[in-house]
């Protein structure tokens, strides 16, 4: 007789088994990740229920005082009575109502205000009043904010850099070279000049100074690079024809689907530099582009650059590239300069730049074994390559499957993205024991 698991009443709770750690945690985070959204849609909602009611009050304010000649003075008189009525309600002062009345006059059509501006917040539409009287150019920031979830102050720092002046400004063969329509988008995406004011490199600064310094600011450089950078490496190695070639910055674009190749150079642009950019261009798309990636391009960020030159260095190659100039920091007096917090306070208040950083250590270090155990690739390779050659060979630290869950955390990190703070420090914690054990391999023969 053949015996049957007992019934279960309903009701009656599932027999206990234990729980799998890392199924928990992965539920736990997809749970977390739903809360965020629901909150995140939830302001949303809030805040677009304000600025059209700010924006509604500014229409009335503004119709009223042309229909009834009513002056400016009215707007006191309605911020005390409004606040008797509403006490409980900020953003009912003068200053404010003021502010809803440039607010409407500045966006008059209310199908624009329900789908752009009612998305930002009043803080940062009220930068947009103060800053910019042009229209066109107020609306090209407004979607630009809401695209890249810019915070006010990040807003500010692209106005005051005049963005909207130096994007697609960079002198490209992009409409030769590309297909139509990857070049507009191409274009759009390269500015002229970057700004690396987050820099201060005196005049006697190197080419690596400056290579190096952008790596140690990288957040913010992807930042000024603009949406969909993803960073690849610095001084990305390349083996062509028997001899060793390194890339000064390789990154990803998301949007256009292709390799990005950046070179630094600190002086004015020369003829010889969209030669040796050519060469780059052809080894990436030969030894990294996929089937379906786009065409690599080539970004030549000079200190300085004759148009003419320009043109025509650029006007017979076949490879997609452009050529910008940059501009830096002065660098800051002595007396500010105790001011500033050290690299450890950064490290400490700041724990992604932490993870940054030993991510660039971690490539490294494991390129450095890989060439001291024989075993590196014939081909330019990432993290992830890398840590499976040395599995393959048995020479894997013991910390190489914590490691690999850390390496998520530290390339979000290193591609813009906002990470849990107590992630980045546990990631900084596996990746520094990870370090110290490939360099015990590699010391070890």
């Amino acid at each position: 007789m053949t015996s049957r698991p007992p019934k279960r009443t309903p009701g009656s709770a599932k027999p206990a088994a234990g729980i799998d750690p890392q199924i928990y945690a992965t539920f736990v985070s997809d749970l977390k990740r739903k809360i965020v959204e629901a909150r995140h849609r939830a302001s949303l909602s809030v805040n677009r229920e304000l600025i059209l009611l700010y924006w509604t009050i500014g229409r009335d304010i503004l119709a009223r005082q042309e229909r009834e000649g009513w002056g400016t003075k009215v707007i006191d008189r309605l911020a005390d009575d409004l606040r008797q009525a509403f006490p409980e309600m900020t953003g009912l002062s003068a200053r404010n109502l003021k502010y809803m009345r440039s607010f409407a006059e500045a966006w008059p059509h209310g199908g624009f205000v329900q789908q752009v501006v009612a998305l930002l917040p009043w803080g940062h539409n009220v930068r947009l009043l103060d800053a910019i009287k042009a229209p066109e150019e107020r609306a090209w920031y407004a979607r630009q904010a809401i695209e890249h979830g810019w915070s006010r102050n990040v807003l500010a720092h692209q106005i005051d850099s005049n963005l909207f002046a130096r994007q697609g400004s960079a002198l490209t063969n992009f409409s030769r070279t590309l297909p139509a329509e990857q070049s507009e988008l191409a274009q759009q995406i390269l500015k002229d000049p970057y700004a690396f004011d987050f820099l201060a490199l005196g005049p006697e600064m190197l080419e690596r100074d400056l290579e190096r310094g952008l790596i140690e600011h990288l957040r913010l450089l992807i930042l000024e690079l603009g949406k969909g950078f993803a960073f690849v490496g610095s001084q990305y190695h390349l083996e062509v024809g028997g001899q060793d070639y390194y890339l000064d910055l390789l990154f990803y674009h998301l949007r256009l689907r292709c390799y990005v190749v950046i070179e630094l150079k600190i002086e004015d642009f020369k003829p010889e530099f969209a030669g040796k950019m050519n060469f780059y261009l052809s080894a990436v798309d030969d030894q990294l582009r996929h089937p379906h990636d786009k065409p690599t391009i080539g970004i030549i960020l000079c200190k300085g650059r004759n148009e003419v030159i320009v043109e025509y260095a650029l006007r017979d190659s076949s490879k997609p590239m452009g050529v910008a100039q940059y501009q830096l920091s002065h660098a800051l007096p002595p007396q500010f300069a105790g001011d500033l917090p050290t690299v450890e306070e950064f490290a400490r208040e700041f724990p992604l730049m932490s993870v940054m950083k030993l991510r660039i250590e971690i490539e490294r270090a494991l390129r450095d074994l890989a060439v001291a155990k024989g075993i590196a690739a014939n081909r330019p390779v990432g993290i992830m390559n890398m840590l499976r050659d040395l599995q393959r060979h048995g020479i894997a630290p013991s910390s190489t499957q914590e490691m690999l869950r850390a390496i998520r955390v530290m390339n979000e990190a290193s591609h813009g993205v906002d990470v849990d703070a107590d992630a980045a420090k546990q990631a900084v914690a596996i990746g520094t024991i990870f370090v110290a054990e490939l360099r015990e391999i590699g010391t070890g023969d």
